[in-house]
């Protein structure tokens, strides 16, 4: 029995892909315009078509054609523009180029007219000036010919089963002959810090992890949450398809080193807490992690955004530990340097949470999820160590598709295959060069 199709448009590296996919969804391609982040959702969904265009550039007819879909009818289009231009921090502009990208998603789902259409971005589009452009956005889709459930819906993803307290929009929509969705309601479930983290080795005691990212252990899991994640517990409401992967392998966990006076500092810090200097948060092991957050990109330097404290360890949390917090299972792996990790998990949406508005739409459209009976053999791994040119050769598109900038702050900075670490003051941040 076919399963209902999906496509992902501004798809990073598939936090909605795998949401929807948990929820009983194929996902039949994947529109994304960062190279690296292609490589790595490639290397996940290796049976997606991954797209490297950005959505300004294609139509929806050749979406159909590059993923072999021909006159096949699309259950549903979900995906969220880049947010720069709404967030609420920093400076938010109403007239912001970048916020054009949300009308080319109207048009996509105006060509391929799928029976439902997921809109997903930060709740600073809800408020001020920017609820003028929101109203604006409903009624494109309106002419598009689907109605948007109202009110809309900031969901935090804490409130699905994710120990990270993180606020998102949903606007959710059905083309005029289906029947509306509702949002999905909040679960009285919470998981915490400790749930998501506490069965990691630290990374710190493998000496091999301050050259590569992953390595050989073998360790215990406990707590639900993370048994599932490790594939060691079945979640009976995850539609997924089961994913080949040696479940003693750490992976994503590429060593931050810091100073000795750094350490003193974090241990320091009451658990929940900010640290006085560097301003990380220490996380409570029986509390939520805060937002994690992506950082600024390449062509505005290239910072990483700031790493929450581990709650025992006197270190940063590696990247492996942020996507426990975001809910992605171990399974899934984020490009090899930290700052591309921590980018693509910042940028995305937790996986849980994707899927609880992913179940809605297929409650909408009367499908009982079902569990694949085939499993998948993840991509190639040297995907997920391709710099920018490799991976621009890789899908053949320019690598200035992305800006790229880098610029010398004070005596701070250090590039390796095209991953940059900037500090302004390596004492302050806790990190210390790497070269």
């Amino acid at each position: 029995m076919a399963r209902p199709i999906g496509i992902d448009l501004f798809a990073g590296a598939g936090g909605l892909s795998l949401g929807f996919e948990q929820a009983g969804f194929d996902i039949a391609a994947a529109v994304e315009i960062d190279p690296i982040h292609c490589a790595t959702h490639e290397y996940n969904f290796p049976n997606t078509k991954t797209i490297c265009a950005s959505v300004v550039d294609v139509t929806g007819d050749q979406i159909r054609s590059l993923s072999n879909l021909q006159d096949r009818e699309i259950d549903v289009v979900f995906g969220g523009a880049p947010c720069q231009g709404f967030s609420m921090i920093g400076k938010r502009a109403f007239d912001d180029q970048r916020n054009q990208l949300v009308f080319h998603y109207v048009r996509l789902v105006r060509e391929l007219q799928p029976k439902y259409c997921v809109f997903e971005n930060v709740k600073g589009l809800t408020l001020g000036k920017h609820a003028q452009f929101l109203s604006e956005l409903i009624g494109e889709l309106n002419d598009a010919g689907y109605q948007v459930v109202l009110p809309y819906k900031v969901l935090n993803a804490s409130n699905f089963g994710v120990p990270q307290s993180r606020e998102r929009l949903f606007l959710m929509a059905a083309r005029h002959d289906q029947v509306l969705p509702q949002y999905p309601q909040p679960s009285e479930r919470k998981v915490s810090v400790w749930d998501a983290l506490g069965d990691l080795p630290d990374a710190d005691k493998f000496a091999s992890l301050r050259d590569v990212d992953n390595v050989e252990v073998e360790w215990k899991t406990t707590s639900i949450y993370a048994r599932r994640l490790r594939g060691q517990q079945i979640d009976q409401e995850d539609y997924s398809y089961k994913r080949k992967f040696d479940k003693n392998r750490l992976t994503c966990s590429l060593q931050t080193e810091h100073t000795e006076a750094s350490k003193i500092r974090f241990l320091a810090t009451v658990p929940g807490k900010t640290e006085s200097i560097s301003r990380f948060l220490r996380l409570n092991p029986d509390g939520l992690c805060n937002t994690l957050r992506a950082g600024t990109d390449s062509a505005r330097g290239a910072h990483t955004s700031p790493r929450p404290i581990h709650p025992v360890f006197p270190r940063v949390i590696t990247v492996r530990e942020a996507a426990r917090l975001h809910s992605y299972p171990d399974w899934f792996r984020l490009h090899v340097t930290k700052w591309h990790g921590f980018r693509q998990i910042g940028n995305s949406v937790p996986p849980l949470l994707g899927r609880a508005v992913a179940s809605s739409v297929l409650a909408a459209l009367g499908e009982l999820p079902a569990k694949p009976s085939t499993s998948i053999k993840l991509g190639n791994p040297a995907l997920l160590s391709m710099n920018m040119g490799a991976a621009a050769a890789y899908f053949a598109v320019s690598r200035d598709v992305i800006a790229q900038r880098v610029r010398r702050i004070q005596d701070s900075i250090t590039i390796e295959n095209n991953h940059v670490e900037v500090s302004n003051n390596p004492e302050e941040s806790g990190l210390k060069l790497l070269s």
